[in-house]
């Protein structure tokens, strides 16, 4: 599904990601660690096609196709979902009007007819029902004056609609209590399927207890150091990210 070969990118000027390599197929759930300033965020904003971000060098093909030749929003359509570390709170945008917005451009671009509300809200609902949350997140606007964990059940919700067939959830757990922390996790776990694919950015351990990963891979100073299963985590939480970034 997506393969990365020998990317070289960075802002600003500086390079940020110094020859990265990595393959994901359908089905795998990759989680991506390592220490503060890796570039661990900017390999995702790059794969969702941040527009500060440049790459110069290397390749990334998404289902056959040149990633690096899809503006952001294409990717979108393409079927490439990211989640924010820090979600952008929009006021005066009610959030099931944003959502409905976003599941009629994917209508749009499969040949379909859009939904008008009533119908949309049906669907919504019905995906609000799966993951538990309350009838508030329909009422307000988007993201505004939300918690970090209604946020980012926020973003689960928009996953669920949209259905991506990538989804790039960038520190996920960050300021989620541990009761939040497993309610986005297991709403998380129940749209992972054979037909899509995961990558999970993150700090600590503790995520990877209710998100099993099929690889773990270490990211230090741009570039992956050390890869493995979920027991390299476990290694991680142990033993810190010294014992390999001063090697």
């Amino acid at each position: 599904m997506l393969e990365i070969k020998d990317l070289h990118a960075g802002f600003d000027g500086a390079e940020i990601l110094k020859g990265i390599s990595l393959s994901i197929k359908k089905g795998e759930i990759h989680a991506i660690m390592g220490p503060n300033g890796s570039g661990k965020s900017t390999l995702a904003k790059v794969l969702s096609g941040h527009p500060s971000y440049q790459v110069t060098a290397g390749e990334i093909s998404y289902e056959g196709e040149n990633l690096l030749d899809m503006e952001a929003e294409e990717r979108s359509l393409n079927g490439i979902f990211m989640g924010y570390q820090y979600p952008v709170e929009v006021p005066g945008v009610n959030n099931a009007e944003f959502l409905r917005m976003a599941y009629n451009a994917r209508l749009v671009r499969q040949g379909k007819e859009e939904l008008d509300p009533m119908d949309f809200d049906e669907i919504l609902q019905k995906k609000m029902d799966d993951l538990g949350m309350e009838p508030k997140y329909k009422e307000r606007n988007l993201n505004d004056g939300f918690s970090g964990g209604e946020k980012k059940k926020n973003e689960t919700l928009q996953m669920a609609l949209l259905e991506p067939k990538l989804a790039v959830l960038d520190e996920t757990d960050s300021g989620l209590d541990i009761d939040a922390l497993r309610v986005v996790a297991n709403g998380v776990n129940k749209l992972i399927n054979k037909d899509n694919a995961l990558i999970l950015i993150t700090h600590y351990q503790r995520l990877l207890d209710y998100i099993q990963p099929h690889y773990v891979h270490v990211l230090s100073k741009g570039k992956i150091i050390k890869s493995g299963e979920k027991g390299l985590a476990l290694e991680l939480e142990a033993q810190g990210y010294d014992w390999l970034t001063k090697v």
